[in-house]
């Protein structure tokens, strides 16, 4: 798996380039992914009237959670990830792209991957424009790649309290819906813990700009960002 640890971590290091105020950086060109696309369109439909073919309709496919669709039959690989917690968000798009079956193994997605970085960015943005903007994200995520902020080891080696976070969870319900389903806010659940917590560490630290979450997360110590982590994680 070095193969993805490697894209994500390159997806990281533009995030954390970015400028804290800059955080609308486009992902590529829409226009030109369209026509890169194309290559996709014998399995895949996009935009109004979509549907299932040989693979899923990819409507709403940002922040979505892994094999969201019931009524779509999907390869043991990406039912496997969705277990797992996995989400569509913009590193693992970039990795599926790049690689499916070294992101997911077992993927019925016989497809080699774009090798071009600019080739994965601009379908994806053309893809971009047929997902719902999530809500009260000032950096619109995922066209956005806003900077991310670096923790001590110590504080990322806290195990958090999974009752605990549960307890602290209820501000966070308000929103963020707990059974996997994608509305238009973020999924949290079944988030792997380390992101969950630099997440949270960067609104605290009004890396990210989002006002809400910047005084929700001000209120939290190490120790219940890591007990919602843990949480959070857990939750299918």
């Amino acid at each position: 798996m070095r193969g993805v640890g490697a894209i994500l971590i390159a997806w990281a290091a533009v995030a954390a380039a970015a400028q804290a105020e800059e955080t609308a950086a486009r992902i590529g060109d829409p226009a030109r992914g369209e026509e890169l696309f194309q290559v996709c369109a014998a399995c895949h439909q996009v935009g109004e009237g979509a549907e299932h073919g040989i693979g899923p309709h990819l409507n709403n496919i940002f922040d979505r959670k892994v094999a969201q669709f019931d009524d779509f039959d999907y390869s043991e690989g990406i039912e496997r990830a969705r277990r797992d917690g996995m989400v569509w968000d913009l590193e693992h798009l970039d990795a599926y792209l790049t690689n499916p079956k070294l992101l997911v193994s077992g993927t019925n997605m016989e497809f080699a991957g774009l090798a071009e970085a600019q080739d994965r960015g601009d379908v994806l943005a053309y893809l971009r424009q047929f997902s719902a903007s999530p809500r009260d994200i000032p950096e619109a995520a995922p066209t956005a790649l806003p900077q991310e902020v670096s923790l001590a080891p110590d504080v990322l080696a806290i195990v958090g309290d999974p009752d605990y976070g549960e307890y602290l969870a209820a501000e966070c319900t308000t929103c963020h819906r707990t059974d996997g389903e994608y509305d238009g806010i973020p999924v949290i659940t079944g988030w792997y813990e380390e992101d969950f917590v630099l997440a949270m560490h960067a609104y605290k630290q009004k890396i990210r700009p989002h006002p809400v979450m910047q005084m929700m997360a001000g209120r939290l110590s190490d120790e219940e960002i890591a007990a919602l982590a843990a949480y959070f994680g857990a939750l299918e």
